[in-house]
């Protein structure tokens, strides 16, 4: 099975493999419908995309991860407070320039997108400052540690015309995407409620990590899995008005939660009962959406996750067992190519990012009431 591939079956049928969809959930690479070149290239503003200039600030294992998936970019410069990250990373990319610090990266001329990849203490200042700059900005997620810290980058980026685009990734995981295409369809009927665990068991010093220390994390597992699923419920039942929840430190010796436990209420009553903990000791990802005529089942999310598979059960007229068609997604992760894709086209085309600053901080306010009604 090639790469893009999904392998579908259905409860009485064979097991098949589908078109290759590199892009599932209408999801397409830049240029799609839009100009090209002579020669098939896609264009953006007049130029081949692969003329967009990129610049990494933060080149730790998600800087790495984010330059890997620079397809439709060139990476022209990059900077880390750990200067051989920032000259390791760059031996990867002969058009990659070391800067000495973020701000002399995000003041060069020759920088059209800045991806921001740091602690994140530092991301809305650096994300800021960039979009001032006119630069076009991925900021990791959470894109900061309080939702009041982003209210002056949303007004630096309207000021200045910048697109601001925060890396939910899992959104574009090819279960989820394919997920959101029934629900979309209305193939679920009315939505009840959708149910969420992610977690992992840490590693050995993981309470010695920058994630331990709360005046750079903001925060502990819920801040950083945690929004992840608190996205994602977002993404398919809207705004939440009623936050319960608790988050507290079982197992790690350290000052931030390893668990958090959250109950989401939208007006119309529809719930999300999610669960992010670093003490799942076999990793894990589950995403369940609830509607009056059928479940949809997430599982995975690649490599130690397990396998990427969504599972959809649709209620039959006669109730008793489902109708049951279930896709599996072996193929490696490419949702970072995928997000890096539309927020090109995004640049292209001058349209507002589909996960922007206004959901980090709608997520962040969810997480800190659960932080005030927990004592954290």
């Amino acid at each position: 099975m090639k790469d893009g591939d999904e392998l579908m079956s259905r409860q009485g049928g064979g097991l098949g493999v589908s078109p290759k969809d590199p892009f599932p959930g209408g999801k397409v690479p830049p240029g799609e419908g839009g100009q090209r070149e002579d020669n098939g290239a896609p264009m953006l503003n007049g130029c081949p995309v692969s003329a967009l200039r990129a610049a990494i600030v933060g080149c730790g294992r998600i800087g790495r991860r984010r330059a890997a998936a620079l397809t439709a970019c060139r990476l022209v410069a990059c900077a880390d407070a750990v200067p051989a990250r920032a000259e390791d990373l760059a031996r990867d990319f002969p058009e990659a320039r070391v800067e000495d610090n973020w701000r002399a990266l995000v003041d060069r001329s020759d920088v059209d997108l800045v991806i921001v990849s740091t602690t994140h203490d530092v991301l809305p200042e650096i994300t800021r400052s960039a979009a001032e700059a006119g630069k076009h900005v991925l900021v990791e997620k959470p894109a900061a540690r309080r939702a009041s810290e982003l209210d002056p980058v949303i007004a630096a980026a309207e000021r200045a015309g910048a697109l601001v685009r925060v890396g939910f990734n899992h959104r574009f995981h090819p279960a989820l995407l394919k997920a959101k295409e029934i629900v979309d369809r209305g193939e679920l009927g009315e939505l009840m409620f959708v149910r969420g665990r992610y977690g992992h068991g840490g590693r050995v010093g993981y309470e010695k990590e920058w994630r331990a220390d709360p005046r750079l994390s903001g925060g502990g597992e819920l801040i950083d899995q945690g929004v992840h699923l608190i996205d994602l419920a977002r993404w398919f039942l809207g705004d939440f008005v009623e936050v319960e929840g608790f988050a507290h430190t079982y197992f790690w010796e350290m000052s931030v939660e390893d668990n958090g436990f959250l109950l989401l209420k939208t007006a119309n009553q529809q719930v999300a009962f999610l669960h992010a903990s670093c003490t799942e000791w076999k990793n894990l990802f589950s995403f369940e959406i609830y509607g009056r005529e059928g479940k949809l089942d997430v599982a995975g999310l690649g490599g130690s996750y397990g396998t990427e598979r969504l599972t959809f059960y649709r209620m039959l007229p006669e109730m008793g067992p489902p109708e049951t068609t279930a896709w599996e997604y072996p193929m490696p992760d490419a949702s970072w190519e995928r997000e890096l894709a539309e927020f090109v086209e995004d640049i292209r085309i001058g349209r507002q990012p589909s996960a922007s600053l206004h959901d980090a901080r709608a997520a962040l306010r969810i997480v800190e009431r659960i932080y005030g009604e927990s004592g954290e």
